[in-house]
């Protein structure tokens, strides 16, 4: 998972705090970091960057992450201590914007301890059919889908195992790079032959976008989210 961020180096060091994880890397550009449970982070400086601001589909979120606490309450005060924002509350789930603006969302759950990195949330009209998509494009198993709701993952638990999509009404996509629809976002996923996962995803229903390094593409799937495939130089 990949944030946006005008300021990308605070942004990285919430997510260390909350999560009980480390900073790898960090320059004018770029921080990578890993949770305390093995989930790859990173964060890009985006200086134009606009935040979401939800639930206003106008300003959407385009992803959320999830995280499992076991107590909602103590979990709930040390987010507000580091800069985040409470935007609801509920008996076993509070929604929180962090410092940059993300909502990310904290569930109460007794086999979190302290804090559990879930899941990736994206929003889409349908999450059928982008379950489906990722589902295929990862050789992950759809464990569910109901309702415009879907859930992929692994079958054993694994860093960045649970992808799930959630349907939003007057769904909005990014329009990357347009400063003015932004990404919020995005996921990296690292290939061996970046050729062969390029024809594979676009076989699936993605589209090439601009934008490309010495280690990395872009491409949007099927409801406008930009991801990268990255490989080892």
């Amino acid at each position: 998972m990949v944030f946006d961020a005008q300021d990308h180096r605070g942004l990285a060091r919430f997510y260390v705090a909350l999560t009980g994880g480390e900073e790898r890397y960090a320059d004018d550009e770029w921080v990578t970091t890993f949770t305390g449970d093995g989930w790859r982070l990173g964060f890009q400086a985006a200086p134009d960057h606009v935040a979401p601001r939800w639930p206003d589909q106008a300003h959407p979120q385009q992803m959320h992450m999830d995280f499992q606490v076991a107590d909602l309450a103590a979990a709930t005060a040390r987010a507000e201590e580091l800069g985040a924002r409470t935007i609801e509350t509920g008996a076993s789930r509070t929604v929180l914007a962090d410092p940059a603006g993300h909502p990310f969302c904290l569930c109460a759950s007794e086999q979190a301890e302290p804090i559990r990195t879930f899941a990736v949330n994206i929003d889409c009209p349908d999450g059928a059919p982008l379950s489906e998509f990722y589902a295929a494009l990862l050789g992950y198993q759809v464990k569910y889908q109901q309702d415009k709701m879907a859930w992929v993952g692994t079958a054993e638990p694994a860093p960045m195992g649970e992808i799930l999509f959630q349907p939003v009404a007057d769904y909005r996509p990014p329009r990357w790079p347009d400063p003015a629809h932004p990404q919020q976002m995005h996921l990296d996923f690292t290939v061996t032959d970046v050729d062969a996962a390029e024809s594979r995803a676009l076989e699936l229903g993605a589209t090439r976008l601009p934008g490309e390094g010495d280690n990395w593409r872009v491409y949007a799937d099927p409801d406008g989210h930009p991801f990268c495939l990255v490989w080892t130089v």
